[in-house]
Order: structure tokens, then sequence, then C-alpha cells
């Protein structure tokens, strides 16, 4: 899109000249200045926001480390950006307190993907997309990391595997590799390019990008190697249930390996990923119960057992009769017309949002009243059986399992409910199936929506993404009345199996949502669970010393993406000296 560059703001010549070496890098249509129209880069897709000299977006590996030595040399902060979709404001910046000028630099334009070993692997550049991913590899019946949740809303590849992502599929754990090209500036003060994918390029910066975005590498050209591109051992690991640990969270110290969990201290050119096989034949089994020690029975029953489901999601009643209402247009949206056109919407929605806020006469949350007005004229789009569930039963359960271990489960769960007689299931037909995980992909959103149709009761939503430990038996919650009664809705959902949880409370007006957070998160670490689980520590939580440990060791002077997790935002950290460098 072309943007007039007007600043209004007087630059000083440093500044001057920083941007228009920028842009003879990459043309003025690929670089905005103007404060007005950076907004759409400079604000979170949920939180954070703050100024920026310039966001740049290049369309070439190449054109993105001549950028990065430009800034380098004018001392200039970097924030590498993708699909901006994050929930924490991780690749943002937050607030204007910074000690050196902000580049943006927006990665989408560069949406590459090279298949390896018959796509048993992928090589992907900053840009591309978990959809775009998925749709190439569907021929090779193979699937990315996660196929439902981020990648509907046009979340890059590279942001999952920089934030230790998770996902809804139990066996495949976080999203994490080994193996990648990235630069990274070091406390001698040089810009390094590290190829770390195993596959022999060249010697040169410039050869060794050229040649890659340029496909010119085969077989032959591929290293031997011991590196992973996912977790190997995952499938093992959530199955000790009797472990007093977190299955996964996003410090966790065994994942925290160059470009995976860097969080943008790193500027990434691109990773190597594992993809895996598409299971020809699922069954859903719908579970539903009063007493959540049925669900806790159930998941320590199976996977002690070593009997490891596609996937495990957990709906509150609550979370389920609010997404039934604000989340049905995604749920109508997606069901017609499938998932390769949500990342549009989601864009066009942003645009629109943003544009229509500066008009004053226009109502607040314009597209999101519209969409819930329309959504509103469609007739019921949940299965009867599953709404009926959801006026039994408190609790439920969604289990997904692959054709060897479909017979084995009804079996076990006909056997279950014979003597516990708090709950009952029933298995899923193929659009009943389908509409299931469709509509708990639509929890995820619905706090959002109902925010918005309510803002004028609603002070904000407090979002919260936690790890429990895999042995913990009471994962249910019981606030202190005092938090409690400042809670209109508390929305529970997660995946199960992994005892990753989203925790969405609609908090009432005239209340410091971000003195709750205090006092939640109080709470959760006498229950020693993990936070954030798998959305990155952003600009909302505070990096425990071990992540921050992790951060120095990637980025000694502080240059990319600085004050990350409640970190210092001075060059060089907490030593505020020599920022001419």
């Amino acid at each position: 899109m072309f943007f007039k560059n007007k600043q209004s703001v007087a630059l000083s010549n440093t500044q001057q000249q920083l941007i228009a070496q920028l842009t003879t890098i990459v043309g003025q249509r690929s670089i905005i200045t103007n404060p007005s129209q950076m907004g759409l880069f400079c604000n979170g897709f949920r939180y954070g926001s703050g100024k920026a000299i310039a966001v740049v977006q290049p369309h070439t590996l190449l054109e993105q480390w001549q950028i990065l030595k430009a800034c380098v040399q004018a001392n200039a902060i970097m924030i590498m950006q993708a699909a901006n979709t994050g929930l924490t404001g991780g690749s943002t910046p937050d607030g204007n307190d910074y000690d050196r000028d902000i580049v943006l630099i927006s990665t989408m334009n560069m949406k590459k993907i090279f298949l390896l070993n018959n796509a048993e692997q992928v090589v992907c550049l900053p840009g591309s997309t978990l959809n775009e991913l998925e749709k190439k590899l569907k021929p090779y019946h193979r699937e990315p990391h996660s196929v439902i949740g981020s990648s509907c809303i046009g979340a890059s590849v590279l942001g999952g595997i920089c934030n230790n992502s998770g996902g809804a599929l139990v066996q495949r754990g976080p999203a994490y590799t080994e193996m990648a090209l990235y630069a990274q500036y070091t406390k001698n003060g040089d810009l390094e390019l590290i190829n770390h994918l195993g596959i022999d390029l060249g010697n040169t910066p410039e050869e060794i990008l050229t040649r890659l975005e340029n496909n010119q590498f085969n077989s032959n050209n591929l290293q031997k190697t011991d590196k992973h591109c996912s977790d190997h051992h995952y499938r093992e690991h959530v199955c000790q249930v009797d472990s007093p640990t977190p299955a996964r969270y996003n410090a966790d110290p065994t994942h925290l390996h160059e470009a995976s969990g860097c969080a943008g201290k790193l500027a990434i050119f691109a990773v190597r990923l594992d993809t895996f096989p598409q299971e020809k034949e699922t069954q859903v089994f719908y579970i539903g119960t009063n007493n959540p020690d049925e669900l806790t029975q159930i998941r320590y029953d199976l996977l002690s057992k070593h009997i490891v489901p596609i996937s495990g999601e957990y709906i509150h009643k609550k979370a389920y009769d609010i997404a039934a209402i604000y989340g049905k247009d995604t749920f109508l949206f997606i069901n017609y017309l499938g998932t390769d056109y949500i990342p549009l919407l989601f864009k066009l929605k942003n645009r629109f949002d943003y544009f229509t806020k500066k008009l004053s006469f226009l109502p607040l949350h314009l597209s999101d009243k519209v969409m819930q007005f329309a959504s509103s004229l469609f007739p019921q789009h949940l299965p009867a059986r599953m709404n009926h569930y959801a006026k039994t039963y408190e609790h439920h359960l969604l289990l997904k399992v692959g054709k060897d271990e479909i017979k084995q489960i009804r079996d076990y769960l006909n056997n279950f409910f014979k003597t516990h007689s708090d709950g009952n299931f029933f298995e899923c037909t193929a659009d009943e199936g389908k509409k299931a995980f469709l509509h708990r992909f639509a929890v995820a959103g619905a706090a959002v929506r109902y925010r918005a149709i309510h803002h004028k009761t609603v002070e904000n939503i407090l979002a919260l993404d936690i790890a429990l430990r895999r042995n913990d038996k009471n994962w249910t919650e019981t606030l202190p009345s005092e938090i409690e009664e400042k809670c209109m809705h508390k929305l529970y959902y997660g995946h199960f199996f992994c005892h990753v949880f989203h925790q969405d409370y609609i908090i009432y007006k005239g209340h410091d949502i971000f003195t709750l957070e205090d006092d939640m998160l109080k709470i959760l670490d006498q229950r020693g669970a993990e936070y954030p689980a798998e959305h990155n520590v952003g600009h909302l939580y505070h990096a425990k010393n071990s992540l921050k440990e992790f951060y120095q060791e990637l980025d000694p002077c502080n240059v990319f993406n600085p004050g990350i997790g409640k970190t210092s935002k001075l060059k060089n950290w907490n030593n505020p000296i020599n920022f001419d460098k």
C-alpha cells in the first residue's frame, strides 16, 4: 500500500540521514514516516503502542540485511515485526521512554517457503504464515506445527518460533527449532549473520541471503546434523503426569535456543522446521461433566498409559455460552468460507478500526457492532447435542483421536462412565466434530467482542495464559471474594492434556486492571504455575531471571526489541553510558 511520508515533527539531521538511507534501500513506497499512518504497525493487536521514526518493509532478505546495517550505524533500535497478531505487545514499541530512535522492520513481504526432503521439512522466510504453510503442505498430506488457532488470524511461522508458541495439538509441543539463519549484534559492536540452517549457502551475507531467497540450493547442499527442528521429546514429556513441573511454558530453559524463544532479540531471516503427517481418520469424543475430578482422572488414565490424543480441548460452560453469542460470526465465517480468508478479514477489520477511531462522530467499536448484529440474524449454528450438554454440564472436554486409538478410547469412556455418574459422552459425527473445534476456536476471541459491545460497563479484559504442573489435581480456580466481585465474567478454556489454560476475566468498569493482574499472578505463584504458557512475555509480564539472561546473551548491547519482559530499554542494558558507540 502506498503511503505519503509526511512528518509532523521536525527530524534531526541524523534521523533524516537514516530515513534517506532506508528509503534508498527499499524505495519510497516501502517506508512509512508519517506518525498518523504508522499506527497499524506501532499499535499491538490487543496491547501496547509507542512511536517509531519509520516503518520499513523490505521485499528481500538482502534488503533486510542492509536495513539492519544502516540502523546499527545510526545507533537506532530495531524492532522486528511479522503479522503483529501477538496478544502481549511483544512486537511493537511500548511507550516513548526509549533512549534511541526506533525503526520498526515489517517482514511480511518475504513470504517464501521451501520444501525439503519431500516436504518432511520446510524452510520459512520471515513473512510466511501458518495458513500459507498449511496450504503448501496439503498436497503432500502433511501439516505444520499448528493448524487452527493462530494460523486463522494470519500469524507468522517465525512469530511462533520466536515466542515458543504452543497450540492445540498435544503430540507436538511448543514451536521449536535449533536450525535458523539470523543476524546478531555482538558485544564487540559487530553485526554478524549466522547460518545454522544446515544448508551450505556460501560465505558472505550477500551470497547466503541471495542464494536462499532464490532457492539456489538442493539436497547436495544439506549438511549432516544432529540438530532438531521440532520438540522430539514432548510426547514422552507430557505423559509424565506425576511430575511437579509444567509440560510447557514460554520461559522453559530447555526450549530457549537461538531463534526459539528469542522474542525479537535476534533478527531472523529463516527457520527450518519439521512437518507432520496428516491423520487420515479421526474421531471426536465430546465429554461433559459437573465434576472436574472426572476430567482429571480421564487425563491421568490416558497419559499415564502413553495414550496421547491428537487434541484434548477444555471449555467451561460460561466460555461456551459467551462464545455461542459473541463468537458466532467467527464460527460462521470459517464454517462457510474456510480459514483462507480469515487473515484478510482480520487485516481489513484492523485497518477499518484504526481509521474510524479518528472520526469522532462514529460510534466506538463500529465494526464489532456491525458484525455482532449481522451474526444475530443467522439461525442457531451449534449442534443440538452440544447445546444440550452446555445446559446439562459445567465442564466440557473435546477429545480428538487418531484411527489407531478410536476403539480403545470408545471402550475406555464406556467403562469409565459406568462408574462415574456426574458426566457422560457422545461420539461426534464428522459435522459435529468440526463444529465442536470451531466453537472452541471462537471462544478465544469472544471476550474481546464482549468487551467491545459492552464497553460502557466493561473496564477491560484481564487475559492470563498459564501452565499448571503436570501433577496438579486441583486445576479449577477459586478466587478470593475481593477479586471475584470485580469480575463480570470468567472464561476458562485451554489445552487440557498439556495443562495449559487460557483464563479471560471480563472486569467491571472502574477497577484497575494492572493491580488485579498483580494480585492474580501472586495466586498463580502460590499454585506453582508458570506464565505465560504459550504467548510471549511481551510488555505485560516480567521476564524471569533465566529468560532475561537468555535475552542478554542473544543481544548484549540491547539493540533489538529492548524492554521486552519489562527489562531495561537502555543501550547496553542497565548501563546508560556509551550511547554513541
